[in-house]
């Protein structure tokens, strides 16, 4: 029996998804050691192999079959549109991806104004202004603080992710729209899909059963 190899987007989704895994069973002793220098984590009995890697890396692992089954948020799989099957709502990591703002840039929204939309989205951001609301932008891309953007003048609105919103009130920004909701999903690579389809689809029926 071959490895099932399993790439996990680093940090608290990780740690979520190895307790998930738990309740059903499925455990990785070596992955608790928070001190091992390990890239890979293997459970020997179960044929199953783990590793860690930044959120935006995890679909390209499951694209070019380096992993099986991907763990990593919704968002990261709109943004980087690899080919993986997206096969369960883990239900954790739950959030919104916005178009957010001053309350006076909301009439922009309206009128299909030309506007500037900085973003970490730029993909996620092209595909809601030009295709759904068909209002024609320019996006910016940024990697820091987004929220900065329309303070400093440089966008009239930005598209980011919310989860309470605290950090939006803080700097006079406002939630404008709802682009899409967000929360982790496990995604399986094409040909594991049919390789190992009797592993992979007994491991997302026991999942169902405890989400």
């Amino acid at each position: 029996m071959r490895y099932l190899t399993f790439a996990l987007g680093k940090g608290r989704l990780a740690n979520q998804t190895l307790e998930l895994f738990e309740k059903v069973g499925i455990t990785c002793e070596e992955m608790k050691d928070k001190d091992s220098r390990k890239l890979i984590f293997v459970n020997e009995e179960l044929k199953l192999r783990f590793f860690l890697s930044k959120g935006p890396d995890v679909p390209t692992y499951v694209e070019y079959g380096a992993a099986d089954i991907g763990v990593v948020g919704r968002d990261t799989i709109l943004e980087e549109r690899r080919k993986v099957h997206e096969v369960l709502d883990l239900g954790y990591g739950k959030c919104r991806m916005c178009v957010c703002g001053p309350g006076e840039a909301a009439p922009l929204l309206m009128h299909h104004e030309l506007i500037r939309v900085a973003t970490k989205y730029p993909n996620i951001a092209k595909d809601y202004f030009y295709n759904k609301k068909h209002q024609t932008v320019e996006i910016i891309k940024l990697n820091g603080s987004i929220e900065l953007a329309p303070i400093v003048g440089l966008s009239e609105v930005i598209v980011d992710i919310v989860e309470t919103g605290s950090t939006l009130r803080e700097n006079g920004l406002t939630i404008l729209e709802e682009v899409c909701p967000l929360s982790a999903r496990m995604i399986v690579n094409p040909v594991s899909m049919r390789m190992e389809s009797d592993r992979i689809k007994n491991l997302i029926t026991k999942l169902r059963t405890v989400i």
